[in-house]
């Protein structure tokens, strides 16, 4: 069973452009905050939360780090293709 959150999946971000992946990065630091602040304050109910969205981050980071080193490719958009 893998820990994380649906359609994040390290296949699922493959696809993704690299706008999307950045908009998807920013959102998982954000909620990552709000359950840092949740947990400090004695309001966290899902402690395993917080573990499943520190591995989004990561999975972010890699496919990000993968397409700088040329590993693999960002998928053509319609855009890109005109």
């Amino acid at each position: 069973m893998a820990i994380g959150t649906k359609g994040l999946g390290a296949d699922e971000l493959r696809e993704f452009d690299d706008t999307k992946l950045v908009e998807e990065l920013k959102k998982a630091k954000e909620e990552l905050f709000n359950l840092r602040f949740q947990s400090a304050t004695g309001q966290l109910e899902n402690n395993s939360r917080l573990k499943a969205v520190k591995r989004d981050i990561a999975r972010i980071y890699t496919t990000m780090r993968e397409r700088e080193l040329g590993i693999t490719e960002a998928p053509i958009t319609k855009e890109a293709a005109k």
